[in-house]
Protein backbone atom coordinates (compact mmCIF):
# COMPACT_ATOMS: atom_id res chain seq x y z
CA UNK A 1 0.00 0.00 0.00
CA UNK A 2 2.92 2.71 0.71
CA UNK A 3 4.49 1.83 -1.98
CA UNK A 4 1.48 2.40 -4.41
CA UNK A 5 1.21 5.91 -2.47
CA UNK A 6 4.40 6.74 -3.10
CA UNK A 7 4.24 5.71 -6.84
CA UNK A 8 0.97 7.73 -7.24
CA UNK A 9 2.03 10.24 -5.73
CA UNK A 10 6.01 10.67 -7.51
CA UNK A 11 3.62 9.55 -11.24
CA UNK A 12 0.59 11.83 -10.60
CA UNK A 13 1.09 14.36 -8.25
CA UNK A 14 4.78 15.25 -8.26
CA UNK A 15 3.80 16.53 -11.80
CA UNK A 16 0.55 18.65 -10.87
CA UNK A 17 2.04 19.94 -8.17
CA UNK A 18 5.23 22.15 -9.99
CA UNK A 19 2.65 24.25 -11.69
CA UNK A 20 0.75 24.65 -8.48
CA UNK A 21 3.56 25.45 -6.49
CA UNK A 22 4.75 27.77 -8.75
CA UNK A 23 1.81 29.96 -8.75
CA UNK A 24 1.45 29.97 -4.59
CA UNK A 25 5.08 31.03 -4.75
CA UNK A 26 4.47 33.71 -7.39
CA UNK A 27 1.03 34.62 -5.84
CA UNK A 28 2.60 35.13 -2.21
CA UNK A 29 5.87 36.88 -3.25
CA UNK A 30 4.41 38.86 -6.13
CA UNK A 31 0.98 39.46 -5.60
CA UNK A 32 -1.03 39.23 -9.26
CA UNK A 33 -4.20 39.57 -9.94
CA UNK A 34 -4.93 36.40 -11.54
CA UNK A 35 -8.53 37.54 -12.88
CA UNK A 36 -6.69 37.99 -16.29
CA UNK A 37 -5.25 34.91 -16.46
CA UNK A 38 -8.29 33.24 -15.24
CA UNK A 39 -10.61 34.56 -17.98
CA UNK A 40 -7.67 33.17 -20.18
CA UNK A 41 -8.64 29.99 -19.08
CA UNK A 42 -12.24 30.40 -18.79
CA UNK A 43 -12.60 31.98 -22.51
CA UNK A 44 -9.90 30.34 -24.55
CA UNK A 45 -7.77 27.23 -23.08
CA UNK A 46 -11.04 25.57 -21.40
CA UNK A 47 -13.03 25.49 -24.46
CA UNK A 48 -10.33 24.83 -26.37
CA UNK A 49 -9.75 21.37 -24.55
CA UNK A 50 -13.15 20.45 -24.26
CA UNK A 51 -14.06 20.98 -28.06
CA UNK A 52 -10.81 18.72 -28.57
CA UNK A 53 -11.80 16.33 -25.95
CA UNK A 54 -15.35 15.65 -26.99
CA UNK A 55 -14.93 15.15 -30.99
CA UNK A 56 -12.47 12.89 -30.68
CA UNK A 57 -13.77 11.43 -27.12
CA UNK A 58 -14.02 7.57 -26.70
CA UNK A 59 -17.50 7.66 -24.65
CA UNK A 60 -20.24 5.91 -25.90
CA UNK A 61 -23.76 7.05 -25.15
CA UNK A 62 -24.57 4.37 -22.36
CA UNK A 63 -21.17 5.88 -20.47
CA UNK A 64 -23.06 9.59 -21.58
CA UNK A 65 -26.25 8.38 -19.63
CA UNK A 66 -24.58 6.89 -16.87
CA UNK A 67 -22.77 9.68 -16.29
CA UNK A 68 -25.92 12.25 -16.49
CA UNK A 69 -27.97 10.15 -13.82
CA UNK A 70 -24.83 9.71 -11.87
CA UNK A 71 -24.01 13.61 -11.41
CA UNK A 72 -28.13 14.21 -10.99
CA UNK A 73 -28.40 11.34 -8.51
CA UNK A 74 -25.33 12.52 -6.83
CA UNK A 75 -26.37 16.02 -6.43
CA UNK A 76 -29.83 15.25 -5.04
CA UNK A 77 -27.65 12.99 -2.81
CA UNK A 78 -25.23 15.20 -1.52
CA UNK A 79 -27.78 18.03 -1.08
CA UNK A 80 -30.15 16.03 0.96
CA UNK A 81 -27.47 15.29 3.19
CA UNK A 82 -26.38 18.35 3.98
CA UNK A 83 -29.59 19.97 4.28
CA UNK A 84 -30.02 17.29 6.93
CA UNK A 85 -27.07 18.46 8.78
CA UNK A 86 -27.87 22.09 8.72
CA UNK A 87 -31.20 21.49 10.80
CA UNK A 88 -29.75 18.91 12.78
CA UNK A 89 -27.02 21.20 14.03
CA UNK A 90 -29.62 24.36 13.81
CA UNK A 91 -27.01 26.56 11.45
CA UNK A 92 -28.46 29.79 10.35
CA UNK A 93 -29.17 30.36 6.92
CA UNK A 94 -26.17 31.61 5.61
CA UNK A 95 -24.32 28.82 7.10
CA UNK A 96 -26.67 26.34 5.63
CA UNK A 97 -26.01 27.75 2.16
CA UNK A 98 -22.35 27.84 2.44
CA UNK A 99 -22.18 24.20 3.49
CA UNK A 100 -24.03 23.26 0.32
CA UNK A 101 -22.19 24.85 -2.10
CA UNK A 102 -19.33 23.52 -0.19
CA UNK A 103 -21.04 19.82 -0.43
CA UNK A 104 -22.29 20.09 -3.89
CA UNK A 105 -19.76 21.95 -5.56
CA UNK A 106 -15.79 19.91 -6.58
CA UNK A 107 -12.66 21.69 -8.20
CA UNK A 108 -13.08 19.31 -11.30
CA UNK A 109 -11.97 21.58 -14.09
CA UNK A 110 -8.88 23.42 -12.42
CA UNK A 111 -7.74 20.55 -10.23
CA UNK A 112 -9.99 17.48 -11.33
CA UNK A 113 -9.30 17.31 -15.84
CA UNK A 114 -5.41 17.15 -15.33
CA UNK A 115 -5.40 15.10 -12.71
CA UNK A 116 -7.75 12.47 -14.35
CA UNK A 117 -5.60 13.00 -17.23
CA UNK A 118 -2.10 11.91 -15.59
CA UNK A 119 -3.90 9.45 -13.33
CA UNK A 120 -6.05 7.59 -15.80
CA UNK A 121 -4.76 8.89 -19.54
CA UNK A 122 -6.84 10.00 -22.46
CA UNK A 123 -9.67 7.59 -21.80
CA UNK A 124 -10.13 9.14 -18.79
CA UNK A 125 -10.29 12.67 -19.94
CA UNK A 126 -12.62 11.54 -22.48
CA UNK A 127 -14.99 9.97 -19.53
CA UNK A 128 -14.31 13.43 -17.88
CA UNK A 129 -15.47 15.68 -20.24
CA UNK A 130 -19.40 14.73 -19.99
CA UNK A 131 -19.24 15.32 -16.30
CA UNK A 132 -17.45 18.55 -16.62
CA UNK A 133 -19.69 20.30 -18.50
CA UNK A 134 -22.64 18.86 -16.45
CA UNK A 135 -21.09 20.24 -13.63
CA UNK A 136 -20.84 23.96 -15.06
CA UNK A 137 -24.42 24.15 -16.16
CA UNK A 138 -25.32 22.98 -12.51
CA UNK A 139 -23.33 25.84 -10.87
CA UNK A 140 -24.25 28.32 -12.94
CA UNK A 141 -27.54 27.61 -12.10
CA UNK A 142 -28.59 25.69 -8.95
CA UNK A 143 -25.19 27.05 -7.42
CA UNK A 144 -26.78 30.23 -7.98
CA UNK A 145 -30.23 29.03 -6.22
CA UNK A 146 -28.22 27.23 -3.40
CA UNK A 147 -25.91 30.81 -2.55
CA UNK A 148 -28.93 32.59 -2.40
CA UNK A 149 -33.00 31.11 -2.52
CA UNK A 150 -34.61 34.43 -2.15
CA UNK A 151 -32.36 36.02 -4.44
CA UNK A 152 -32.46 33.70 -7.31
CA UNK A 153 -33.72 34.44 -10.70
CA UNK A 154 -34.26 31.83 -13.04
CA UNK A 155 -33.90 33.55 -15.94
CA UNK A 156 -30.21 35.05 -14.89
CA UNK A 157 -28.82 31.39 -14.01
CA UNK A 158 -29.95 30.68 -17.57
CA UNK A 159 -28.19 33.44 -18.92
CA UNK A 160 -25.57 32.80 -17.22
CA UNK A 161 -24.64 29.60 -19.26
CA UNK A 162 -24.89 30.74 -23.05
CA UNK A 163 -22.30 33.40 -21.15
CA UNK A 164 -19.28 30.35 -20.90
CA UNK A 165 -18.22 29.94 -24.23
CA UNK A 166 -17.06 26.16 -23.20
CA UNK A 167 -20.93 25.48 -23.42
CA UNK A 168 -21.01 26.52 -26.81
CA UNK A 169 -17.67 24.47 -27.62
CA UNK A 170 -19.26 21.31 -26.00
CA UNK A 171 -22.68 22.11 -28.25
CA UNK A 172 -20.20 22.44 -31.75
CA UNK A 173 -18.09 19.68 -31.35
CA UNK A 174 -21.16 17.45 -31.03
CA UNK A 175 -22.59 18.56 -33.94
CA UNK A 176 -19.45 18.27 -35.63
CA UNK A 177 -19.26 14.51 -34.17
CA UNK A 178 -22.84 14.02 -35.33
CA UNK A 179 -22.22 15.29 -38.75
CA UNK A 180 -18.92 13.52 -39.14
CA UNK A 181 -16.91 17.00 -40.00
CA UNK A 182 -13.40 16.36 -40.39
CA UNK A 183 -11.62 19.73 -39.24
CA UNK A 184 -8.78 20.79 -41.43
CA UNK A 185 -5.58 19.36 -39.99
CA UNK A 186 -3.88 22.76 -39.36
CA UNK A 187 -7.01 23.86 -37.47
CA UNK A 188 -6.92 20.50 -35.51
CA UNK A 189 -3.01 21.49 -34.89
CA UNK A 190 -3.89 25.19 -33.17
CA UNK A 191 -6.66 23.82 -31.02
CA UNK A 192 -3.94 21.25 -29.77
CA UNK A 193 -1.71 23.92 -29.10
CA UNK A 194 -4.17 26.16 -27.20
CA UNK A 195 -5.92 23.25 -24.94
CA UNK A 196 -2.19 21.52 -24.39
CA UNK A 197 -1.58 25.05 -22.07
CA UNK A 198 -4.86 24.71 -20.46
CA UNK A 199 -3.40 21.81 -17.42
CA UNK A 200 -0.30 24.08 -16.50
CA UNK A 201 -2.08 27.32 -16.72
CA UNK A 202 -5.32 25.56 -14.98
CA UNK A 203 -2.58 24.39 -11.97
CA UNK A 204 -1.15 27.43 -11.81
CA UNK A 205 -4.34 29.42 -10.71
CA UNK A 206 -5.14 26.88 -8.22
CA UNK A 207 -1.78 27.53 -6.79
CA UNK A 208 -2.31 31.30 -6.48
CA UNK A 209 -5.71 30.86 -5.29
CA UNK A 210 -4.97 28.16 -2.40
CA UNK A 211 -2.84 31.51 -1.39
CA UNK A 212 -5.67 34.13 -1.73
CA UNK A 213 -8.05 31.93 0.03
CA UNK A 214 -5.57 30.97 2.79
CA UNK A 215 -7.08 31.59 6.67
CA UNK A 216 -5.86 34.46 8.33
CA UNK A 217 -6.90 36.03 11.66
CA UNK A 218 -10.24 35.46 11.43
CA UNK A 219 -12.66 35.05 14.63
CA UNK A 220 -15.26 31.93 13.97
CA UNK A 221 -18.51 31.89 15.66
CA UNK A 222 -19.67 28.62 17.03
CA UNK A 223 -22.29 28.08 13.78
CA UNK A 224 -19.12 28.91 11.63
CA UNK A 225 -17.15 26.29 13.12
CA UNK A 226 -19.85 23.99 12.86
CA UNK A 227 -20.73 24.52 9.17
CA UNK A 228 -16.70 24.90 8.63
CA UNK A 229 -15.88 20.73 10.19
CA UNK A 230 -19.76 19.70 8.25
CA UNK A 231 -17.71 20.80 4.84
CA UNK A 232 -15.15 19.36 6.21
CA UNK A 233 -16.79 15.67 6.42
CA UNK A 234 -19.07 16.38 3.43
CA UNK A 235 -15.98 16.74 1.24
CA UNK A 236 -13.78 14.21 2.52
CA UNK A 237 -15.69 11.53 3.91
CA UNK A 238 -19.05 11.46 3.03
CA UNK A 239 -19.07 12.09 -1.01
CA UNK A 240 -16.13 9.93 -1.77
CA UNK A 241 -18.43 6.98 0.55
CA UNK A 242 -21.57 8.06 -0.56
CA UNK A 243 -20.43 8.49 -4.71
CA UNK A 244 -18.90 4.84 -4.32
CA UNK A 245 -21.78 3.21 -3.30
CA UNK A 246 -24.10 5.19 -5.76
CA UNK A 247 -21.54 4.01 -8.41
CA UNK A 248 -21.85 0.43 -7.64
CA UNK A 249 -25.74 0.50 -7.28
CA UNK A 250 -25.71 2.04 -11.07
CA UNK A 251 -23.42 -0.70 -12.58
CA UNK A 252 -21.01 1.79 -13.33
CA UNK A 253 -17.42 -0.31 -13.66
CA UNK A 254 -14.02 0.21 -14.96
CA UNK A 255 -12.24 3.54 -16.27
CA UNK A 256 -15.93 5.46 -16.69
CA UNK A 257 -15.95 4.19 -12.08
CA UNK A 258 -12.82 5.38 -11.31
CA UNK A 259 -13.25 8.77 -13.19
CA UNK A 260 -16.75 9.58 -11.74
CA UNK A 261 -15.25 9.15 -8.24
CA UNK A 262 -12.47 10.64 -8.18
CA UNK A 263 -14.07 14.03 -9.72
CA UNK A 264 -16.89 13.57 -7.54
CA UNK A 265 -14.14 13.58 -4.71
CA UNK A 266 -12.39 16.47 -5.47
CA UNK A 267 -11.86 19.17 -2.92
CA UNK A 268 -14.50 22.27 -2.85
CA UNK A 269 -14.92 24.61 -5.73
CA UNK A 270 -13.30 28.07 -5.40
CA UNK A 271 -16.37 29.44 -7.50
CA UNK A 272 -18.05 28.63 -4.49
CA UNK A 273 -16.83 31.37 -2.37
CA UNK A 274 -16.98 33.47 -5.40
CA UNK A 275 -21.05 33.06 -4.94
CA UNK A 276 -20.59 32.77 -1.66
CA UNK A 277 -19.31 36.25 -1.29
CA UNK A 278 -21.57 37.16 -3.48
CA UNK A 279 -24.51 36.87 -2.09
CA UNK A 280 -23.36 36.13 1.75
CA UNK A 281 -23.38 32.16 1.97
CA UNK A 282 -20.75 32.64 4.96
CA UNK A 283 -17.61 32.73 2.29
CA UNK A 284 -15.72 32.62 5.41
CA UNK A 285 -16.64 29.32 6.33
CA UNK A 286 -16.47 28.54 2.32
CA UNK A 287 -13.13 30.24 1.71
CA UNK A 288 -12.03 27.68 4.94
CA UNK A 289 -13.07 24.94 3.12
CA UNK A 290 -11.56 25.11 0.20
CA UNK A 291 -8.14 25.73 1.21
CA UNK A 292 -8.27 22.74 4.05
CA UNK A 293 -10.04 20.19 1.47
CA UNK A 294 -7.50 21.18 -1.39
CA UNK A 295 -4.57 20.76 1.17
CA UNK A 296 -5.84 17.20 2.26
CA UNK A 297 -6.74 16.52 -1.51
CA UNK A 298 -2.60 15.71 -1.73
CA UNK A 299 -3.04 13.33 0.65
CA UNK A 300 -6.14 11.42 0.32
CA UNK A 301 -6.61 11.09 -3.55
CA UNK A 302 -3.25 9.39 -4.07
CA UNK A 303 -4.63 6.96 -1.82
CA UNK A 304 -7.67 6.80 -3.54
CA UNK A 305 -6.03 6.37 -6.82
CA UNK A 306 -3.76 3.87 -5.21
CA UNK A 307 -6.70 2.03 -4.50
CA UNK A 308 -8.55 2.23 -7.83
CA UNK A 309 -5.22 0.13 -9.40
Amino acid sequence: MLQTFVTTVYQVFLPISLPVIGGALIKHFKPIDTKPISTLSLYLLSPALIFETLIGADISYGEITDTVLFTVLNMLLLWGIAVGIGKAWSLPAAERSGLTLTALFTNCVNYGLPLVLLAFGQAGLDKASVYVILQIIIVNTLGVYFAARSQFSVKQAALSIFKLPSIYAAVLAVICRTAHVELPQELNQGISMISGAYSSVALFILGAQMVSVRSGKTAYTAAMNKAFYAGLAMRLVISPVASALLLYLLGIQGVLFNVMLVLSSMPAAVNAVILAEQFDAAPKVVTRCILWTTLASFVLLPLMIGWLG
